[in-house]
C-alpha cells in the first residue's frame, strides 16, 4: 500500500469515527425542527451558497426538519444602485418607499429566494430532497403591521416618530403550509422563506429577516434557531466569544453596551424567539464551512447559544 492509499484509508476511518461520535446528537435532533436564518454577504458567493445548500440537505437526510428564512440586504442594495435609487437607514432598518419596496420584493421573493431553493434541490437531487421557495405572502404565511420607530433629537431631546415606509413587524404567523411540508411522509421538502409580508388590508411590506426567522421559529416551537451571521458569535467585555448565555445575561450585555451595533437586534431576536418557545438560539458564523453541522452534531458547538436559563 503506497502513501496515498494509506492516507485515504485513514481518512475513511476518521470519517467513520466522526459519524459514530455524532450519533447521540443526531438522535437529539431526530424529527425536530431547526429554523435557519441565512443572510449576510456570504449569500453572494456561489461556492458558499452551494455548500450551505448541501449542509441543509444533509440535515434533512439525518432526520432534521430544516426551515430556511433568508435575507438579502446586499443584493437589494446592489439592485437599487443599478436603478439609481438611494437608500437611507434608521437604526439599521432600510427606509422603504414604494420604488424600494418593488425592488426588495423582486430581489427577495424572486432572485434570492429561488436561487437558494434551486441550490438545495440540486444538492439533494440524488435523494430527491427539494427546496421550495415561498414568501410571507404565500398561503397567508406572514401577517404584519407597519413598524413604528421613534428617534430622540440630540439637541431638544424630544422624541419624534420616524417613518420607515413599507417596513413591517410580524403580528401573526400561519405556519399550516410549513407544517404540512415538513411533516410529509412521502416527500422531503425544505421550505425557503423570503421576509415579505402583508398587512390585514393586503399591503406588501418588507420585514427584517432575523425577526421573521424568530417569529417562525417560535410558531413552529423549533428545537433550535440558527442565526447565520458574518461574525463567529457574541463577544464579551474581554473580547472572547461567549459560548453560552441566559436571557438575563444577554440583556445585561445590551444594557451595559458590551453588545452594540448589529449584534443588538440579533440578541433581541434570539431572546424573543426563546421567550416564544424555541429551546435555544445559536448565533454563529455562516461563512465557515459546515458551521451548522459542527453546532448541532458535535460536543463543542460553533457559536453563542442563548437559552432561557
Amino acid at each position: 500500500m503506497d502513501e496515498i492509499e494509506r492516507q485515504s484509508e485513514e481518512r475513511g476511518w476518521d470519517t467513520a469515527k466522526t459519524l459514530a461520535e455524532a450519533l447521540p446528537y443526531i438522535q437529539v435532533y431526530d424529527r425536530e425542527t431547526v429554523v435557519i436564518k441565512y443572510g449576510g454577504h456570504a449569500m453572494g458567493e456561489s461556492a458558499v451558497a452551494k455548500q450551505f445548500a448541501a449542509d441543509v440537505v444533509l440535515l434533512k437526510l439525518m432526520g432534521v426538519n430544516p426551515v430556511v428564512v433568508h435575507g438579502g440586504g446586499p443584493q437589494i442594495s446592489a439592485m437599487l444602485d443599478k436603478a439609481g435609487v438611494k437608500s437611507s437607514f434608521v437604526d439599521g432598518l432600510r427606509v422603504t418607499d414604494g420604488d424600494t419596496m418593488q425592488v426588495a420584493e423582486m430581489v427577495l421573493s424572486g432572485a434570492v429566494n429561488k436561487e437558494i431553493a434551486h441550490w438545495i434541490t440540486m444538492a439533494g437531487k440524488e435523494a430527491d430532497v427539494r427546496g421550495i421557495g415561498l414568501s410571507g405572502k404565500d398561503a397567508g404565511l406572514l401577517t404584519v403591521e407597519k413598524t413604528r420607530r421613534t428617534k430622540r433629537d440630540p439637541d431638544s431631546m424630544i422624541e419624534h416618530e420616524v417613518d420607515l415606509g413599507f417596513v413591517g413587524e410580524p403580528t401573526k404567523v400561519d405556519a399550516k403550509l410549513i407544517r404540512g411540508l415538513i411533516a410529509s411522509e412521502t416527500d422531503d421538502w425544505v421550505p425557503v422563506i423570503a421576509p415579505i409580508g402583508v398587512t390585514a388590508e393586503g399591503q406588501t411590506f418588507n420585514v427584517n429577516a432575523d425577526t421573521v426567522a424568530g417569529a417562525m421559529a417560535g410558531e413552529l416551537r423549533a428545537k433550535r434557531m440558527l442565526l447565520l451571521t458574518d461574525v463567529p458569535g457574541v463577544k464579551g467585555a474581554d473580547g472572547e466569544i461567549i459560548r453560552q448565555m441566559t436571557l438575563e445575561q444577554a440583556q445585561l450585555l445590551i444594557d451595559t453596551g458590551v453588545a452594540n451595533g448589529g449584534m443588538i437586534p440579533k440578541l433581541e431576536t434570539a431572546m424573543a424567539a426563546v421567550r416564544a418557545g424555541v429551546e435555544a438560539v445559536v448565533i454563529l458564523d455562516g461563512r465557515r464551512p459546515h458551521a451548522m453541522l459542527v453546532e448541532l452534531f458535535t460536543e463543542h458547538g460553533a457559536g453563542t447559544l442563548v437559552k432561557a436559563s
